[in-house]
């Protein structure tokens, strides 16, 4: 059966290009290229982006940093806040395509709150997930995804969940919302020993009357799908189920691949499209569907991000696209044309992909850091770190 998906898309968010650099729009393009090949977004209702406005970027974003990213737009010289690094280079429009992408999922928001016809909402431009409310930070200009869930509580939500799968740790998002108990944020991510932004630790649980809205799972470089799934379970139903959201918003950055070339976990398209059908069911258990998904990083640019996104885009739809799927011949074309490699199907698993339930005791640096996550945060939700069952 089908759910009611909108995709908010526009060709302006290819705009959103730092050159040379990992962050390509090209990764955007070849996923709506494949979805659309595949007639996964015949199934979706397709809405333009509205660029953000100065009030809304506000609610986020100090008005020095505003103005600093618009005289960065114009001026390639422009340094400070954050900007003219090399994670985060000067180019012309800069506000503009920013603007748009935070539009983009504050739409989305709006989409799913407002009571239409929309159950769940995906924006695969959107989850610039690092910046920060007076700088740029790891590729990210605006924070689409705090804009968002302001937009939501604005709007009379209640309480909202995050969710965060990216492989970096979502530092932006949770700063954002630490002392305000409205929002739980859940971040799985590397272990911020081993990487980028070096935040993220299981001891980070919110503040003041937030404490225990903030859960941090940091996993050991080498993770793979068993294990990645295996933490999710342990942590991510149980602590969404307690804080009992009105509306879930999720981060689906697809860097934990094994192929990305700027991290260490080792999941395959097979890991991280079973994360996200989890995703979907626990937004129809906890939040009535009213289900937000945003993109985010994902270096991958032909092998990974198309497949994992469209799959993401799929699965709001409530059509899944089967992993043994062949890869549309015009899109590999495409791809061929553009020097690429392109995989055959929809998925690279051969074999049955088993996971093992975290007990409490185990001796693996991942079920430790699943350990460390409960007893941090757990108690403060009412639930028993160590029971599974929680």
């Amino acid at each position: 059966m089908g759910c009611a998906a909108a995709v908010v898309w526009d060709e302006g968010y290819l705009a959103y290009d730092f050159g040379d650099h990992p962050l390509n729009p090209i990764r955007l393009d070849l996923t709506i290229r494949l979805a659309r090949e595949l007639g996964v977004l015949d199934a979706v209702g397709v809405v333009a982006p509205v660029p953000a406005d100065e009030a809304q970027l506000l609610t986020v974003h100090d008005v020095d940093y505003l103005d600093a990213v618009r005289r960065a737009s114009t001026d390639s010289t422009f340094e400070g806040y954050g900007l003219g690094t090399s994670d985060d280079p000067i180019f012309p429009g800069m506000y503009e395509a920013s603007a748009l992408v935070a539009g983009g999922s504050a739409l989305a928001a709006r989409l799913v709150w407002d009571g239409g016809t929309t159950e769940h909402a995906v924006n695969i431009a959107g989850g610039l997930h690092h910046a920060m409310r007076d700088r740029a930070s790891g590729f990210c200009i605006f924070n689409d995804a705090v804009l968002a869930i302001r937009e939501l509580l604005a709007r009379g939500a209640h309480r909202v969940a995050y969710i965060d799968i990216d492989v970096h740790h979502g530092d932006g998002v949770q700063a954002a919302f630490y002392d305000d108990p409205r929002v739980l944020t859940i971040s799985l991510h590397q272990d911020p020993r081993t990487l980028f932004p070096g935040t993220g630790l299981p001891s980070e649980i919110g503040r003041g009357d937030a404490e225990g809205t903030a859960l941090n799972v940091a996993l050991p470089p080498g993770t793979d799908d068993a294990g990645w799934l295996r933490a999710f379970r342990a942590v991510v139903p149980g602590a969404v189920r307690a804080f009992r959201p009105d509306v879930l918003v999720t981060q689906c950055g697809c860097d934990t691949h094994r192929d990305d070339p700027l991290a260490n976990l080792e999941l395959t398209i097979d890991g991280q499209r079973t994360a996200v059908g989890e995703l979907h069911a626990l937004a129809h258990e906890v939040s009535g569907g009213k289900w937000l998904a945003f993109g985010g990083g994902g270096y991958g640019l032909v092998r990974c991000v198309p497949r994992t996104w469209t799959h993401l885009i799929a699965e709001a739809s409530g059509r899944r696209v089967d992993p043994n799927t062949p890869i549309p011949p015009g899109w590999t074309a495409h791809v061929r044309d553009l020097g690429g490699r392109p995989p055959e199907r929809m998925g690279e698993r051969t074999d049955e992909l088993v996971v093992t339930p975290w007990q409490p005791g185990g001796e693996s640096w991942l079920d430790r850091a699943v350990g460390a996550t409960r007893h941090a945060a757990f108690p403060l939700l009412g639930l028993d770190p160590d029971d599974p069952r929680d």
